[in-house]
């Protein structure tokens, strides 16, 4: 099924990127990240170039095996996904709730930590682009319908100027050993650690359907 794209996406997108000298390797990305995000949110946009900063703080290239902890779950998540193969599905992907605008990336530890490269959006360089600023603070000066184009220009315009890094230490999380279980309330079968006593999540409080 063909992803559903914006009229805006590949039209004036390419052309903001073009006036803003987004360098072409990472012109292609970002439409692949828009599509695949079905619409070019400002997020997104920001996170393909986080990804691409952290990568290169890190020293790798792209098809390395890289592992991710995301600080909010809005749109940031998906830059990990497309730019660097970074996902929930295959286990590489650890989505941390706090609100923040930050990723943490990693290369693979045999130890019980791994020394990390954490980007965040930098509130003090984001004084230098207002329309980024307003949007970001979620301020009800910003018009979607009037300032979108000025939005893409600026986020182009700025590229890695709003960003700034830290080197951290993070924990490793190791593969748990599990043996399968069957929940005594539905019959179905999980993960004996997800065992909330005699019951699976979605019989005790992980409920979040009811049968018709």
């Amino acid at each position: 099924m063909q992803a559903i794209v914006p009229e805006e996406m590949p039209d004036a997108l390419k052309k903001s990127m073009d006036r803003n000298g987004v360098r072409p390797e990472l012109r292609q990305e970002i439409l692949r990240l828009a599509e695949f995000h079905t619409y070019p949110a400002p997020g997104v946009l920001i996170g393909a170039f986080m990804v691409d900063f952290a990568m290169e703080l890190l020293g790798v290239k792209k098809g390395i095996k890289l592992y991710g902890v995301c600080e909010t779950p809005k749109c940031l998540p998906d830059a990990l996904q497309v730019l660097a193969h970074i996902t929930i599905g295959n286990n590489r992907l650890r989505i941390v709730p706090i609100g923040k605008f930050a990723i943490t990336m990693n290369m693979p530890s045999e130890t019980a930590t791994a020394d990390a490269v954490r980007v965040y959006v930098d509130l003090e360089k984001l004084k230098k682009y207002p329309t980024i600023g307003i949007w970001y603070a979620n301020s009800p000066s910003f018009d979607k319908k009037t300032m979108k184009g000025q939005l893409f220009d600026e986020i182009f315009q700025a590229g890695r100027n709003i960003l700034s890094f830290e080197r951290v230490r993070i924990a490793v999380k190791r593969k748990e050993k599990w043996s399968s279980v069957t929940c005594s309330c539905c019959g179905e079968t999980i993960p004996d650690y997800l065992m909330e006593g005699d019951r699976c999540g979605a019989c005790g409080s992980l409920k979040y359907f009811e049968r018709i």
